[in-house]
């Protein structure tokens, strides 16, 4: 019986407004409910202290909760918090708490696994399994949310999508997601400390400034050269620089929004003088800033961290360009947690 319940946050608020009339409550017991769901992230009905009893009970006639559970919580020596995070279907999916002295920053997956191939990447081992729901998006961030105020004494600051999935191929969700985030009726967050990270879709980032978002877009770049970025992200096949470039001059247009590029520096595919040129022109197409990202190694294979004489070249060439470059130090390596090692290396995703 409980499989046959429809999950209660699938409804809107005027959809549960008509629920509650049709079974001769008052209208207003909806937007009660809804304060509860998102607002208070409640878990079950029990909890709602200002419901009848009545009106729960009717409530769980109905209706589940399809709340998350962290099952397994792992801390790193640099503070970093991972969560393996099982869903109501038992699937397992990772999200990242990340400290630094003036933020806290919730690291949150937007699919079971990912269907992209991306070689340096441990997420694209994984076969993708489904889409995550806009509730168990929602329900990462509230789960950081709590960890930053539980161990850290802060509250949660900001935002990214550059868990496990791709954000562009989850679209309607993961916005539908954002939206509860941002809503004065959810968590209340700013758009502005929100970043969605994505392998740059074009007629996706065209659909995001048509729909006149307001967070901000990360593209994880690695090459603005073709043939190179080809060989380290099989998408760029048939989506290479040349769409993604005229995809972004239309999100600029749209939004006014700079975008951040996403840049990792491999030694012997990328370090050298002709990368580093290519990535500051592509940097010319829009305003931009570059964040030279360390590489997390996912096993002995082929891709190792470029030596810091190449990262400094960067830099140089980047600004020397009037271009903003920053170099971002991982967090959370020791458990796996760094950019591109999130793939349910543990015991609960090996049970589940």
């Amino acid at each position: 019986m409980e499989n046959q319940k429809q999950d209660i946050r699938k409804l809107s608020l005027e959809e549960l407004e008509a629920f509650f009339l049709a079974h001769g409550e008052k209208k207003f017991r909806a937007k009660q409910v809804y304060e509860w769901l998102w607002h208070k992230s409640l878990k079950n009905f029990d909890d709602m202290s200002n419901i009848s009893l009545a009106t729960r009970e009717l409530l769980k006639s109905h209706f589940i909760i399809n709340h998350i559970r962290v099952d397994l919580m792992q801390h790193s020596n640099d503070g970093t918090i991972k969560n393996a995070v099982k869903l109501f279907d038992n699937k397992i999916v990772e999200s990242v708490l990340i400290p630094t002295s003036k933020r806290i920053t919730a690291c949150v997956s937007s699919q079971v696994g990912c269907s992209l191939d991306c070689n340096f990447c441990a997420t694209a081992r994984l076969k993708r399994m489904r889409n995550l729901n806009p509730d168990e998006i929602y329900d990462q961030v509230v789960a950081i949310k709590d960890e930053a105020e539980t161990y850290f004494q802060r509250p949660l600051t900001n935002i990214v999508f550059m868990g496990m999935g791709e954000p562009l191929l989850n679209y309607n969700n993961v916005i539908e997601a954002i939206d509860k985030i941002t809503s004065p009726e959810g968590l209340g967050m700013a758009p502005r400390r929100i970043t969605l990270s994505t392998v740059g879709i074009p007629k996706m980032i065209r659909k995001m400034a048509d729909d006149g978002v307001k967070f901000n877009l990360a593209i994880s770049l690695h090459s603005a050269i073709n043939e190179t970025r080809s060989r380290l992200m099989p998408i760029n096949d048939s989506n290479p620089l040349e769409d993604l470039a005229e995809a972004l001059k239309y999100w600029y247009q749209m939004t006014k929004r700079k975008v951040t590029y996403e840049y990792v520096i491999w030694e012997g595919v990328n370090d050298d003088e002709k990368h580093a040129r290519a990535l500051a022109k592509f940097c010319k197409i829009i305003p931009s800033k570059v964040n030279i990202i360390q590489y997390n190694p996912i096993d002995e294979g082929e891709f190792r961290q470029a030596k810091q004489e190449a990262v400094d070249m960067y830099v140089r060439i980047l600004e020397s360009q009037g271009i903003i470059a920053k170099v971002r130090k991982s967090r959370g390596q020791d458990i796996d947690a760094a950019c591109g090692q999130l793939a349910n290396k543990n015991e609960v995703a090996n049970l589940a």
